[in-house]
C-alpha cells in the first residue's frame, strides 16, 4: 500500500505539471532536478555501502518524487529504529558471557602475529573471543549432518536450542521432531525458532502452538505481516543446534528433506556443516539465546546455560582454535564480509570457496579479482542446476570478469550447491550459512564457524577437491554462450540487486 500511494503521489505530481505548467517546461525541469538533488545528497553521504547507494539514486533520477518517498520512508521507519535499539541491548548484554581470553590470543600472537589481529577485531567490535579446546567435525553432506544430529539430541540431558531458516514436513523434521518429544518428556528444555517465511508456503500459522502442545518452547522470528516494513526485510538465515551447552553444529543445513536428498528439487543437492564440541560452543549458546529474547519481555538469565565442564574432551588434544560468530544487519559492522574479505587479502596459496549464490559488490570483486592476479588459487564451486533462475542469471553477469583476472568458476554438474564454505592455505576456514549475496552479507541475521589449525579445516579442503571431480569448469567461450535474454535480464537485475 505504501509503494502503491507513493506511485499515485508520483503520478500527480507528472499530472500536475503537465496540466499547470505546460507552458514552463523549465519550472518542470528545475522541480524535478532539486528533489532529485536533494535526495542525492543525502543517499551519497550516507555510511552504507555503495552499491546501497547506487540503487537507491536510479529510482530517484528516474522518478524524484517516488523514489526520494522511499528512501525516506525506509530510513526514517520506526519498527527498525525500535528493532536496532532492542538487539544492541541484548547483545549488550550477553556479550558479558562472552570475554575473550587473552591467553589464547598471545598463544596465537606467538605463531602468527596477523592471525591473532584477526581474533582481536572479531572479539572488539564482532564480540565473539576465539577459543582453543574444541573439537570439530565436518560433515561434507547433509546426509552425514543429519546421522551425528539424531545421535547428539538423543544424548542431550539439560536443554537443546534449535534454530533454523527453513523447517518444511518430511521425514527429516519428522524424525527429529520424534526426538524432540522424547526429551521434553525426559525433562530436558527444548527451545524450536525458526523464520517466519517459513509460514509463507510451508508450515501452518498456528504450527507454535502445536509444538507448545508437545512441551517444545517455539516462536516465530519476525513473523510475516502484511504491511511494508525494512524489518521484515531482515531474515534469520541462521542454523543453529546447542545441546547441553556442549555440542553445536552450524552450516548451510535445513530441515527440510531436499537438504538430505530424500527428495530431489534440483538434482544432488550438495551442502556442508560443522560440529563443535568445548569451550567454543559458549558462543551458540548466547547467538541463539540473542535472538531468542529479542522478543522477550523479560531476558533470561543467561548464566543458566553457561557450561565450564567439558569432561567428554578432557584429555585430548585438540590442535587449533575457533571463532563461532554471527552477523546482524542491524548493526555498522559487516562481520560476515569482512571475514571472507580477511581470508582473501591473507592468502598465500589458496582459497576455495562453495557458494550457492554470487551477487558481489565492488568491495568483493575487487578483492576476489586482486587475489587471483597476485598469483593465488582463488576457485569457486557454484551450482550448475540452480534454484531461482533470476539469481543464476545475475550470478553470471559476475562470471567474465572473474575469470579474466584468473578466478576459476566451476559448476557442479550433478546438481544444486547450497554449501557456504571457504577454506585457505589448509589453516583457515569457515563453514557456515554465510553466502556471496547482498541478503546474507548485509540484509540476514547469519552465523558461521571459523576455524584456524584444527583437523576440521583438512576435512573441508578434502571435501572441496572431491566435489571439484563433479564439476565442470566455466570458460570465458562458455559466457559467450549464456542466452541473450539470460545476459539482459541479469545485467537490469544487477542494477537493483541490492534492493532486492
Amino acid at each position: 500500500m505504501v509503494v502503491f500511494l507513493f506511485l499515485v503521489i508520483q503520478i500527480v505530481f507528472f499530472w500536475l505539471c503537465v496540466n499547470y505548467m505546460r507552458n514552463s517546461m523549465q519550472n518542470f525541469y528545475a522541480i524535478n532536478l532539486v528533489i532529485s538533488l536533494i535526495a542525492m545528497i543525502y543517499v551519497i553521504s550516507d555510511n552504507s555501502n555503495t552499491s546501497f547507494k547506487i540503487a537507491w539514486i536510479i529510482p530517484i533520477l528516474t522518478l524524484p518524487v517516488f523514489g526520494t518517498l522511499m528512501y525516506t520512508y525506509v530510513k526514517l521507519e520506526l519498527g527498525t529504529h525500535v528493532a536496532r535499539k532492542r538487539v544492541a541491548d541484548v547483545i549488550k548484554n550477553t556479550n558479558l558471557y562472552l570475554p575473550q581470553n587473552e591467553d589464547v590470543v598471545n598463544e596465537i600472537a606467538a605463531v602468527d602475529e596477523a592471525e591473532a589481529n584477526f581474533a582481536r577485531y572479531m572479539s572488539n567490535h564482532a564480540f565473539f573471543p576465539v577459543y582453543k579446546d574444541t573439537a570439530t567435525k565436518y560433515f561434507p553432506l547433509g546426509e552425514d549432518k543429519f546421522e551425528a544430529l539424531k545421535k547428539e539430541l538423543l544424548k542431550a540431558e539439560k536443554f537443546i536450542f534449535m534454530e533454523y531458516f527453513i523447517v518444511d514436513e518430511g521425514y527429516m523434521w519428522d524424525s527429529i521432531l520424534e526426538i524432540l518429544k522424547q526429551k521434553v518428556k525426559e525433562g530436558v528444555e527444548v527451545r524450536f525458532m525458526y523464520d517466519g517465511t517459513c509460514t509463507i508456503m510451508l508450515l501452518p500459522v498456528n504450527y507454535p502452538k502445536k509444538l507448545q502442545s508437545y512441551g517444545i518452547k517455539c516462536k516465530v522470528f519476525s513473523p510475516i505481516r502484511p504491511v511494508l516494513s525494512t524489518v521484515q526485510n531482515n531474515r534469520d538465515h541462521r542454523k543453529i543446534v546447542v545441546i547441553d551447552g556442549k555440542t553445536a553444529f552450524t552450516g548451510g543445513i535445513n530441515l527440510a528433506d531436499e537438504y538430505i536428498n530424500k527428495v530431489q528439487r534440483f538434482g544432488h543437492w550438495k551442502d556442508t556443516g560443522i560440529m563443535l564440541k568445548g569451550a567454543a560452543v559458549k558462543s551458540f549458546t548466547m547467538m541463539f539465546l540473542q535472538n531468542w529474547n529479542i522478543t522477550e519481555p523479560k531476558e533470561d538469565n543467561y548464566s543458566d546455560y553457561i557450561i565450564s565442564d567439558f569432561p567428554e574432551i578432557a584429555g585430548e588434544a585438540k590442535p587449533g582454535y575457533v571463532i563461532p560468530y554471527s552477523d546482524s544487519p542491524l548493526d555498522r559492522e559487516n562481520v560476515g564480509q569482512n571475514v571472507y574479505l580477511d581470508i582473501l587479502y591473507r592468502a598465500k596459496k589458496y582459497v576455495h570457496i562453495m557458494t550457492p549464490y554470487l551477487i558481489l559488490d565492488d568491495e568483493m570483486i575487487t578483492a576476489l579479482c586482486y587475489t587471483a592476479k597476485r598469483g593465488v588459487d582463488v576457485s569457486l564451486i557454484m551450482p550448475h542446476i540452480p534454484d531461482k533462475k533470476y539469481a543464476f542469471w545475475l550470478a553470471h553477469t559476475y562470471y567474465a570478469e572473474l575469470i579474466e583476472a584468473g578466478v576459476k568458476i566451476f559448476e557442479y554438474t550433478p546438481g544444486f550447491v547450497h554449501a557456504k564454505v571457504f577454506v585457505s592455505d589448509d589453516i583457515r576456514a569457515v563453514v557456515g550459512s554465510i553466502n556471496l549475496d547482498y541478503r546474507s552479507l548485509f540484509l540476514h541475521f547469519e552465523c558461521a564457524a571459523y576455524t584456524y589449525g584444527t583437523s576440521s579445516v583438512k576435512e573441508t579442503e578434502d571435501d572441496y577437491k572431491l566435489t571439484l571431480q563433479k564439476c565442470q569448469r566455466i570458460t570465458l567461450e562458455d559466457c559467450k554462450k549464456f542466452s541473450a535474454f539470460s545476459k539482459f535480464f541479469g545485467k537490469v537485475l544487477r542494477i537493483i540487486a541490492p534492493l532486492m
